[in-house]
């Protein structure tokens, strides 16, 4: 089993690093800019649309799970009507937002305490971007479905292509055209709607590869279909937690000014970086545990959990001593600014410890999404979203900015607390 997972993940890994490589590229681009608040900028105008965007992960995490299920007791009618299903709720998703777009970018900004400067480019960064919402939410589906059916070559594609275009695009428009921040925003517009084009046609091809099933057409079933609405809602209130705490961070580090916030704007890269690492072998632990819960099979599903946990477990651990050993070097590359790089080195300490406090937290993420036990998610991340906030606005007056990377560190940890005392109960309902 410990094969199994590192032959679903390590593709995953590479697919995961690729999307805050773009995240680090983006920052590194204009950081080299002579300004800090072009960096504040693309910090708040992406926090905004990862707000909206990350809030409907679900239909990625909500996907897997019932994919691999379906898949594991040979329901293949199901496996294809999964997909239908979570397409068009991307699509309706997509289109309400990019409809909504002035009022929620004028509801975003009024709630952020930011210079004028970071404001006026982060709106023009946040509604260039926008409009790329139905395509992101698309590509969710699709890889969801993929990893489902223990197809991780084919996200990486994906996610190597539509990066690749979107770092390539970003030189061109910001050094080449001189296009600054709108720049950035669209090499992403463009790069997404292309990895959508090449997703839909790598489906295409799996599906006519695929065994049609009894009962194909069956997306909107009505019980299926309020099962999946009731599986999206536990994400979406779990992730709309995680989006939250995200949001809350960047807008308490932009009232400490434009260099504390462009600082934590970079460090915030490692942790993207770990973030994406460490998912990887989360979603490895759903396509194995979904397919064991949909199998019944008990001592697959332990061998699941235990072969995520040992290799998330070394990467978090290699995560921790490369930010230990070469992360002032990282700052340096990101930007060229003094003022932002002696910031970041203050606080570089935390970016250190993340990795081993987060593999916990997002590894049983994987192995509860799997086999769909949602609630158990949604109640953990509400319940520690409260001890953050505490955190967060009791002890900034005190503290300054090492509250709010704190705070971080209780979110992650109550998080994985919470799980492991509902863990006993997961075991024993399988099978």
């Amino acid at each position: 089993m410990n094969r199994r997972v590192w032959r679903m993940a390590w593709p995953i890994v590479v697919s995961n690093v690729s999307v805050p490589l773009l995240g680090a590229v983006d920052t590194a681009v204009v950081g080299h800019l002579p300004n800090p608040s072009f960096i504040g900028a693309v910090a708040i105008g992406a926090m905004i649309f990862t707000f909206i965007f990350h809030g409907f992960n679900c239909l990625r995490m909500g996907t897997t799970g019932p994919t691999a299920q379906a898949q594991g007791i040979g329901d293949m009618g199901e496996v294809r009507a999964m997909l239908g299903r979570t397409l068009f709720l991307a699509g309706t998703i997509g289109c309400l937002v990019v409809a909504l777009q002035l009022p929620i970018t004028g509801f975003a900004f009024s709630a952020i305490d930011a210079s004028a400067g970071v404001e006026s480019q982060g709106r023009e960064y946040l509604l260039i971007r926008i409009w790329a919402m139905p395509a992101s939410l698309a590509s969710f589906a699709f890889i969801g479905w993929f990893y489902g059916l223990h197809n991780s070559r084919v996200p990486l594609v994906l996610q190597l292509f539509t990066n690749a275009v979107n770092i390539g695009l970003d030189f061109l428009f910001v050094f080449g055209f001189g296009w600054g921040v709108s720049g950035v925003a669209a090499a992403t517009l463009i790069a997404e709607y292309l990895g959508f084009f090449l997703a839909v046609f790598l489906v295409v091809r799996r599906l006519r590869a695929m065994p049609v099933g009894e009962n194909a057409a069956r997306i909107f079933e009505p019980a299926q279909f309020r099962k999946m609405l009731a599986v999206n809602t536990d994400i979406f209130l779990r992730t709309m937690c995680v989006v939250s705490g995200f949001a809350v961070f960047m807008a308490q580090s932009a009232r400490f000014g434009d260099v504390t916030l462009a600082a934590n704007q970079v460090l915030y890269t490692f942790a993207h970086f770990m973030t994406f690492g460490l998912d990887a072998f989360a979603h490895a632990a759903e396509a194995l545990v979904g397919e064991a819960v949909g199998r019944r099979d008990r001592d697959a599903f332990r061998r699941a959990v235990r072969g995520a946990f040992l290799w998330a477990g070394i990467t978090a651990i290699v995560f921790a001593a490369v930010y230990a050993v070469l992360g002032s070097w990282i700052v340096a590359v990101l930007t060229t600014i003094p003022e932002v790089r002696a910031a970041a080195a203050e606080y570089l300490i935390w970016a250190v410890v993340s990795p081993l406090i987060a593999v916990w937290a997002y590894t049983y993420d994987g192995v509860y999404l799997g086999a769909t036990r949602t609630r158990i998610l949604r109640n953990a991340m509400l319940l520690s979203f409260i001890p953050y906030m505490v955190v967060v606005f009791l002890l900034v007056p005190v503290i300054g900015n090492h509250a709010l990377w704190l705070g971080l560190m209780v979110f992650l940890g109550c998080r994985a607390f919470a799980q492991v005392i509902g863990y006993n109960a997961l075991l024993r309902s399988i099978g």
